[in-house]
């Protein structure tokens, strides 16, 4: 038997919730498909909004072949065949096929490049949907010949009434004698996600089967979830505590909690490209100078992931999370910027220093642009004191180097050019 969630897809714009700035009266969307004419699209999203069901909508709705390519499982080569097969089926019917692709965010270039001449010649009516980004995963020419829509998480409202709909119409779920008696932990842990609220009900009902009646409140839904530990929500309350959890114990030091909940995001199915940003991040913010290294190892984990890809990416992963763990840690470069834009919030544009203003021309050189500024590789150790700040705040201070070898050697470093004019 299917699950619930594919049982409960629907198969026209009426029976379709959510997304009605959309596919409401008169919007936009509903206009194109309803006069038959319709263009190359890209639907832009979180998970389980409708995307995939939209797409098939579209198609039943036109009347036109529709073929489907997954990003993650295609190449070159099955897009060139689909779309000799599209060029094909226009002999028999002059409107554009469909194709579908899922996940466009994740097609190479090469990949992205094959489909330009297909959808630029009216060969295929392209449908492209996206979690991430189409400004940075979808190439631009391909980007300028399609329009992008974007689909927003279900409310609250929404989320409600499709979970009514699935126990008053499911073939299945029907024949229960169900109760929704609370609705706050179903709507919360699912994320605005509609997949994710029918696998919860479904889940749900299924552990109380027998039951005279099924009831669905907080704390049915809170336990059944709690014994499902490689039930993870991509979008929703779990997606967020998993990957605090995550961030937490690598600057808690703790590599073995750190790959735990590194364990927990794959099993769940998370994007390796989102671990691998959070990664970077961390570097940056949580190990800092106490270890630069950590930076440049994120970043080539961030690299090899996009590469290899999975499974093997799993251990570029561990290793960069095992490393960051492990080092030693420092916030004094996090804590800098966010002083140093506080500061600028505050004071606002102070002018600077004419000496350290460019004179591309000669009225600047006239006005002083430039003038005493001294450069520093003609110094000995490439260094002479001058001012560098606006003139309203000479000796302001925004980095505090923190107690480690590294950052040590550094504030040594500053406390000898900088004698009797910055305290380190």
């Amino acid at each position: 038997m299917n699950p619930l969630a594919e049982r409960m897809r629907p198969d026209s714009l009426d029976n379709y919730i959510g997304q009605q700035h959309l596919i409401g009266e008169n919007a936009i969307l509903r206009k194109m498909i309803e006069s038959g004419h319709i263009s190359s699209i890209i639907l832009w999203g979180p998970p389980g909004v409708g995307k995939t069901t939209l797409a098939h909508i579209i198609s039943k709705r036109l009347e036109r072949p529709f073929y489907t390519l997954s990003a993650i499982s295609s190449g070159v080569k099955d897009v060139r065949e689909v779309i000799d097969r599209a060029a094909k089926a226009r002999f028999f019917n002059p409107a554009s096929p469909i194709l579908f692709i899922d996940e466009i965010h994740r097609f190479s270039k090469a990949q992205q490049d094959s489909l330009l001449a297909a959808v630029e010649e009216g060969t295929v009516t392209l449908i492209g949907a996206t979690t991430e980004n189409p400004s940075f995963e979808v190439i631009s020419p391909l980007l300028s010949r399609c329009q992008v829509y974007v689909l927003k998480s279900l409310e609250h409202e929404d989320l409600i009434r499709l979970a009514r709909l699935a126990i008053e119409k499911d073939s299945e779920l029907s024949k229960l004698n169900i109760n929704i008696a609370e609705e706050a932990a179903l709507v919360r842990y699912s994320g605005g996600d509609a997949r994710k609220l029918l696998n919860i009900l479904e889940m749900v009902c299924n552990a109380q089967l027998g039951a005279d009646e099924i009831v669905i409140d907080d704390k049915h839904i809170t336990e059944i979830l709690q014994q499902s530990p490689a039930f993870y929500d991509k979008n929703g309350e779990m997606h967020y505590d998993i990957i605090s959890a995550f961030i937490k114990s690598i600057r808690g030091s703790d590599p073995d909690a750190a790959v735990y909940w590194l364990a927990r995001m794959i099993e769940g199915g998370e994007d390796p490209k989102f671990i691998a940003r959070r990664i970077l991040i961390s570097a940056a913010e949580d190990i800092g100078l106490a270890n630069p290294n950590a930076l440049l190892m994120a970043n080539q984990a961030f690299d090899a992931v996009n590469k290899i890809g999975w499974p093997e990416g799993r251990i570029v992963l561990s290793e960069a999370v095992i490393y960051l763990a492990t080092s030693p840690k420092s916030n004094s470069a996090y804590n800098a910027i966010n002083d140093a834009l506080s500061f600028v919030k505050q004071t606002g544009n102070l002018p600077v220093p004419l000496h350290l203003r460019n004179a591309p021309t000669k009225l600047m050189e006239k006005l002083n642009y430039g003038r005493d500024y001294m450069y520093a590789h003609d110094y000995p150790g490439h260094f002479v004191q001058q001012q560098y700040l606006p003139d309203a705040i000479p000796t302001q201070m925004f980095w505090h180097p923190q107690e480690n070898p590294a950052e040590n050697n550094m504030a040594e470093r500053m406390k000898a050019l900088w004698r009797n004019i910055k305290v380190y």
